[in-house]
Formats: structure tokens, sequence, C-alpha cells
């Protein structure tokens, strides 16, 4: 969203904190909504695969593609970018991770890039993305679908997800797609007591698997949350797929907000320590106090910049992601966070957005 005259470049270090991707994909959506020119170096500086890999390409090309914006860097292994937003539009769209190389990368880490900028275009937007589905190191679709639209949809946010196919690591081919709807404006989030826990529910997935790897990590689940008096509902699921794998979801369904957990197949990787991964982690959030599970905190963090008033949340846990993705924000606008916890600990976050955080200071309202 542009004024009359382009505001200064925001420049970013790429290594800054947990140094991966989600500086990258932050920072693509706050410059699209804002209008904001941003150059990135030291991209993913540590990582095996240093710069960006194909899931990070599609999601440079997504936001270039809302914004018609400018790119220089968008190239495989590029340990820096610019990217130059002229205005977000609405539209349908069609991304393929592996369009440059074949990849499972993730739809929803490429969907995460966009989703906050098309909330803010003047018509509904459909992007359909082919890639990972269920995939490690980020979120699924389920827990897109089941933890991350209902707690935006309490900000106002309207996205409805769906899944043509499903794809696991290393083949990808997944499809998904998702409808935005613009919103208006952003109501703030209070969102500091979980409430009671009402239930647990989920499911256990295969695909091009024997039936017995779903029955497996369906029944070690039960058994392991079933020791802690917790009685679980877990769907068995074939799951359409090109390639093979195998997944458990968990969600905790609490009085006032929902937390997910998951766990992957892999090959040498038993059924029972794939539910023990879902467990551990609802498990440990049942422990703490906090509203959020740790990953849903660092997810909503760059939307409460847009939300008209103060938001206040509470986390089982603070993360490095969390961390950062609030430096990340604040990079580009005047808000004042405050963090209540240190890293891995039980945390409370306050967002008082600043002017900058205003889209009518930017010479447009959505």
């Amino acid at each position: 969203m542009n004024g009359p005259s382009a505001p200064d470049w925001v420049h970013i270090d790429g290594s800054f904190g947990e140094g991966g991707g989600q500086i990258l994909r932050t920072s693509l959506a706050l410059s699209c909504v804002l209008g904001t020119p941003m150059e990135i170096t030291n991209i993913r500086k540590d990582r095996k695969k240093p710069g960006l890999q194909p899931q990070h390409v599609t999601a440079v090309l997504a936001a270039a593609s809302v914004a018609g914006a400018e790119v220089q860097g968008a190239e495989l292994s590029s340990t820096s970018l610019r990217f130059r937003p002229n205005r977000t539009s609405h539209g349908t769209y069609h991304l393929d991770v592996a369009e440059k190389k074949g990849s499972a990368g993730s739809t929803s880490l490429v969907l995460q890039t966009i989703l906050l900028p098309l909330s803010f275009t003047e018509q509904a937007s459909l992007v359909t993305v082919t890639g990972g589905t269920h995939v490690p190191w980020s979120p699924s679709f389920h827990y897109l679908q089941a933890i991350v639209a209902p707690l935006l949809s309490r900000l106002g946010v309207h996205a409805e997800f769906s899944i043509a196919s499903w794809g696991w690591y290393p083949m990808g081919g997944g499809q998904v797609s998702a409808r935005i709807t613009p919103t208006p404006a952003l109501l703030p989030l209070k969102l500091t007591e979980r409430g009671r826990l009402l239930r647990v529910f989920g499911l256990s997935a295969v695909s091009n698997l024997p039936g017995h790897i779903a029955l497996r990590q369906r029944d070690r689940a039960i058994a392991v949350l079933g020791r802690q008096g917790i009685d679980a509902s877990i769907e068995i699921l074939s799951a359409p797929s090109a390639g093979k794998g195998s997944c458990l979801f968990l969600a905790a369904e609490f009085e006032r907000v929902t937390a997910g957990f998951g766990g992957l197949g892999a090959i040498g990787k038993r059924a029972e320590e794939v539910a023990d991964e879902a467990c551990g982690g609802l498990l440990s959030h049942l422990r703490a106090r906090g509203a959020l599970d740790p990953h849903l905190a660092d997810q909503v963090a760059p939307w409460l910049a847009f939300c008209q008033g103060p938001s206040e949340f509470t986390t089982s846990r603070v993360t490095r992601h969390l961390l950062t993705n609030l430096w990340v924000i604040g990079q580009f606008m005047d808000i004042d966070v405050r963090v209540e916890g240190g890293e891995g600990e039980e945390g409370r976050v306050q967002v008082l957005p600043g002017e900058a955080g205003s889209r009518e200071q930017k010479g447009e309202s959505p």
C-alpha cells in the first residue's frame, strides 16, 4: 500500500535470531501490506543448505505476484533479496513449490506469506498451492485448517482451506487451496486464559502404506493419553497421495482456544514413535498454563501488528521463532511489544500497534 512517494527501504539481517525462513516470510508479508521496499541479506546463512530453497523462492514469487513487486535475487541458494512492492491485488493464484526444482516444500508456509496481504485487498482471492502438505519443520495443512484458521477468525479474518491431495516428503505433489475474503479491520486478540479442556480429537493418516500403521499410531496415542485421564477421538484415514507417508495430528480444544500437535512418519521410524511425538507436544502444553501453543503464538504475531487496538496473549512456551518474528515486525512498524518470560518458558506477550500500523497512513484503506 503506497502513498505518493515510496518509503525508505527496510534492511533485514536474515541471520538474526532463529535465522530461518520465517524472517523471509514475515518480511515479505509486511512489505506487501505496508508498501515498504525491503532488502534481506544473510538469508538462512547458517543452515545446512544456506539461502533460498524451493519453498522460499515460491513464497517470494507468490508475494511478488500479489503485490506486483520488482524483485532481485529470487533464485535458488540466493542469500540476499531486494523486494519492492507496488499495489497488492486480489485474484486467482496458482503456485507450485516444485516449479523450479522437484521439492516437497511446505504449501502452508507459502500460504503463510500471502494470507495477511490478501486479507486487505478489495475482493476475495483464491490461492492454490502444490507441494508438501505434511512435511517436517512446517505446520501441516490440518494445523492450518483446525488451529490457525479459527484463531484468525477471532480477529475478523475470513479464510477457508481445503485439500485435494496430500504431499509427503520427499515427493510432494499435494494440493491445497485457500479462499481469502477481505476484512475491513482486524479485532485485537485478548487471550490470556485457555479455559477448561473440552476434548481431544485428531486423525491418524497413511498414504500408500499398510493400514496397520495408522491403527498403531491411533492406538498408541489413545493409550498414552488415557494414562493421563484424557479420552481422545482419533479418526483413521487413508489419504489420497502420489507418495507414501504417515502422520498423527492431535487437537486439544479448550473453552477459549484450540491447540495442535503432530507427529510425522519417516523411513525407520516406528508408528509408536510418531504417536509419542504428537502426544509429547500435547502433554507438554497441558503441563503449562499458556493459552496459545508455541507454534500458534509465533504465527499470529504479524497479524496483531495491524489490529485496531492492543492485543495480549499467553503461550505455553516462548520460542525463538516468536521472538524473531516480533523483532522483524519491529523493523517495519512502530509498535510496542512486551514479552514476559524467557525463551523456553511460559510467556505473556502484549502488542500495542503504533502509527506505522495504520494502513490509512499509507494512502489507502483496505
